[in-house]
């Protein structure tokens, strides 16, 4: 590759993005724009389309490592019914009809056996980005089409080996021996054994050594060695690398590693488009168009129909199931993998091969804009008030309160109105979390508290009271925000994660807020000071000043609490005020003191 090829593709990276988001079309498809038009057929910049596409393909390894950081093992566990259950049925039933469909088109059986099998699969690394970029991952329908997809890239394996065992005379045998399946077996073993046991103690060490650049090379090594050790065993890297992100969901270097990694995959998952882009055959297209649009739209209508459905049955209502559907209903990169090993198994000619890679080319270029216009059209629609998630049904009350989070914050305030039977809605947006509450009795129903909708269902504009008990400060605001607007006469009380958090949530107006450690941490201060040796007396006063003093100055500092200057002078001034008021104290009651001795214990019990 030239500077002047090196040059084009940064130069992609670095202008294509920011327009795509300026004119709202997603980056996704300005990748794949510019793909055609610096590829073979257009500018003729890059001419090997297919060698750009395979070096690329490591922006899919990293970004299916990144997906894996992201989810906990028991998060995994949990979604089992969702990957076997929906991933199944989708391959399986797209899979027949394609097959049926075929064998009517008066195709023999081996070719309509690899065209169902190739085309049921999607495009991980098309769908997980547009569903990020929309920041739809974390919707009912985005967890459920990344379930799907992580089938499908299990499936892949067994079906690249089956496909070649569809080979004619004078093909390639390409058996699976058990010498195969064990080297396969044994791969997974090394990466799940590796990512559990080793990576965490190596990232441990290298931490230590406070070299940042050495913890970003161990990273992207890790990778490489996952791919190396996976493609050698014949099985997909993309796969091995979510198996060690998985695994190290729970290192304490999750973060650090996400942030070294995340750069190197936004720029190769942009070149794995542009890419796509480039293997798109314009000459193919402008010889035989209506074939390859017919089959393009034939294979996502009927993709899109069994999703549909799959998503209905899996609990989505039907405006979440339509945008799942749409999402899905591409052909993906293994069908590239697939049909290469098809050829080289002579189960389909090299003609039609191009036939199929232009197709899948076409339905993935399609898909972005398929998804602008569904998002478009679901705008304009009616709004339903109703969540997309099957456990949400929401019981139809009023004077009720609503809980936003229900951790471990949450959990004693829903306690307190259950012993005292309050109606309540528990909101959370962790499925884990659900299910564990329910297991001991909680009511609490999936929903993330900062969407209108869900909002809308849970009955907010009934409520008495509205109580934001999420961990996060930034999804604490954005609820408090949707509140406050939607519902402006509705009180809200908020857990505070820190003062600057309550200045933030003065700016919208709230009133009633509870920082979550302060009162612990006074009444502990209060006992220690008892051991001390303080009498009660003195210990009380002491706590109530420190708390008078310390409420004040989180309300002076409220004027300029994004000034650091005067923020610390500020502190430094009431550390001061506090000191001379203990000092006053001590030689006021030095007199007092023998007379009042008895007196501490009678209060404490009034205070308590």
């Amino acid at each position: 590759m030239s500077l002047f090829q090196i040059a084009i593709l940064l130069a992609s990276a670095a202008l294509i993005a920011p327009l795509a988001k300026y004119f709202r079309i997603g980056a996704v498809l300005g990748y794949l724009f510019a793909g055609v038009i610096i590829g073979p057929f257009v500018l003729r910049i890059f001419t090997d389309a297919e060698r750009m596409l395979h070096v690329a393909e490591f922006g899919v390894v990293l970004l299916l490592f990144l997906i894996g950081l992201e989810l906990r093992p028991q998060r995994l566990f949990a979604m089992r019914k969702s990957v076997i259950g929906a991933g199944g049925t989708q391959v399986l039933v797209s899979a027949l009809i394609l097959f049926a469909m075929m064998l009517a088109a008066q195709y023999g059986w081996r070719i309509a056996v690899f065209t169902g099998l190739a085309l049921a699969l999607s495009s991980t690394a098309m769908v997980l980005q547009v569903l990020k970029e929309q920041g739809e991952l974390e919707h009912r329908h985005g967890r459920l089409a990344f379930a799907v997809l992580l089938f499908q890239d299990i499936a892949a394996i067994p079906m690249i080996a089956f496909v070649g065992l569809l080979a004619v005379s004078g093909g390639e045998q390409a058996t699976m021996t058990w010498y195969g399946a064990a080297k396969a077996l044994g791969a997974i073993c090394i990466v799940i054994l590796a990512g559990r046991y080793v990576l965490g103690f190596v990232f441990h060490l290298i931490a230590k050594t406070n070299v940042s650049e050495a913890m970003t090379a161990f990273a992207l090594l890790t990778i490489v060695i996952i791919e190396i050790i996976m493609k050698s065993a014949g099985l997909s890297p993309a796969l091995g690398a979510f198996i060690a992100g998985a695994l190290l969901a729970d290192s304490a270097y999750r973060h650090e590693i996400e942030a070294d990694i995340k750069p190197f995959e936004s720029l190769l998952l942009g070149m794995f488009f542009v890419a796509v882009g480039m293997s798109l055959d314009l000459r193919l297209i402008t010889e035989i168009p209506g074939t390859i649009i017919l089959a393009a739209v034939i294979l996502m209508t009927t993709k899109g129909i069994v999703l549909f459905f799959t998503g209905r049955y899996f609990g989505l209502n039907v405006k979440s199931a339509r945008r799942f559907a749409v999402a899905l209903a591409q052909g993906g990169e293994f069908a590239f993998v697939l049909t290469t090993t098809a050829l080289a198994a002579f189960v389909i000619t090299r003609d039609f091969a191009s036939k199929v890679n232009v197709v899948v080319t076409l339905t993935m270029v399609a898909t972005p804009l398929l998804m602008l216009a569904e998002g478009w059209l679901s705008a304009r629609a009616k709004p339903v008030a109703v969540t997309d998630d099957k456990h949400d049904d929401m019981p139809d009350q009023g004077g009720h309160v609503v809980i936003a989070g229900l951790g471990r914050f949450g959990q004693i305030i829903a306690r307190v109105l259950a012993a005292r039977k309050i109606p309540f809605t528990a909101l959370d947006g962790d499925p884990t979390q659900i299910e564990i509450v329910r297991k001991f009795g909680g009511k609490v129903y999936f929903g993330d508290a900062s969407r209108q909708d869900i909002l809308d269902a849970a009955q907010v504009s009934k409520a008495r009271a509205f109580v934001v008990c999420v961990s996060n400060p930034k999804a604490s605001l954005k609820i408090v925000e949707l509140v406050r607007k939607k519902y402006p006469d509705l009180p809200i009380y908020v857990r505070a994660r820190d003062r600057n958090h309550v200045h933030q949530l003065m700016d919208h107006g709230v009133e009633h807020i509870m920082r979550e450690t302060f009162l612990s941490a006074v009444e502990m201060s209060r006992r220690v000071l008892l051991e001390a040796g303080l009498d009660r007396e003195e210990a009380a006063r002491t706590i109530k000043a420190f708390a008078r003093g310390d409420r004040a100055r989180l309300y002076d500092d409220y004027e300029h609490y994004s000034d650091v200057q005067k923020m610390a002078e500020s502190a430094k001034r009431h550390a001061q005020e506090l000191s001379d008021l203990f000092a006053t104290d001590a030689d006021a009651g030095l007199a007092e003191d023998q007379p009042k001795k008895e007196q501490p214990r009678r209060r404490s019990r009034q205070a308590r």
